[in-house]
């Protein structure tokens, strides 16, 4: 058996591209953010249509990427961040919440999100993670907005029906019209 399959599209040339960074843990958010936007340019992602917002944290990443995705400029959104684990169950937390935010926000739109928010149990593993995750998350990003856009069903055109006429009968219904809508004396 030999069924369709859609091969994965990382042409990112016309794609809108949102992007949204925690600046908690800056240093690697901000190296998160350095390898995804080169990632991005090297899949033809044109930096004029990449926008970059920054939030104080984690938590704060679910809400901002809602109120963009919300807009419908974005062809696919990127999460950038590091929670590192402490001492406390704040950890937990904050991955946990953050993740199902990120989630929530594309089930609920249906614009894809690539989810690079880092969790990680220490720096060392952050520093040595940021730049790959940036480089997957833009290809993740990409990939998606393709497959997202190939899977919409074509509409079916609503003027097939007038398909068939051509300008004379237009013209004639016009007057038709105009007659029907003028006031009898």
């Amino acid at each position: 058996m030999k069924p369709y399959t859609l091969a994965p599209d990382l042409n990112g040339e016309g794609l809108h591209i949102g992007i949204v960074c925690a600046r908690f843990n800056e240093e690697i958010g901000f190296a998160e953010l350095e390898a995804c936007l080169a990632e991005l340019g090297e899949l033809g992602v044109d930096e004029r249509d990449i926008m970059v917002v920054t939030v104080p944290g984690a938590l704060e990443v679910g809400l901002t990427l809602a109120q963009m995705a919300e807009t419908y400029e974005f062809d696919a959104l990127i999460a950038l961040g590091a929670v590192i684990r402490g001492e406390t169950y704040h950890f937990e937390i904050v991955s946990n919440e953050s993740a199902a935010a990120i989630t929530r926000v594309s089930l609920d739109t249906n614009v894809p999100v690539a989810n690079g928010i880092l969790t990680t149990e220490d720096e060392e593993q952050a520093k040595a993670r940021a730049e790959q995750k940036g480089k997957d998350c833009a290809q993740v990003a990409v990939e998606m907005a393709n497959l997202s856009a190939a899977l919409v069903p074509e509409s079916e055109d609503e003027d097939d029906d007038f398909d068939d006429l051509d300008d004379d009968d237009d013209d004639e219904d016009d007057e038709t019209e105009e007659v029907v809508n003028t006031p009898r004396r």
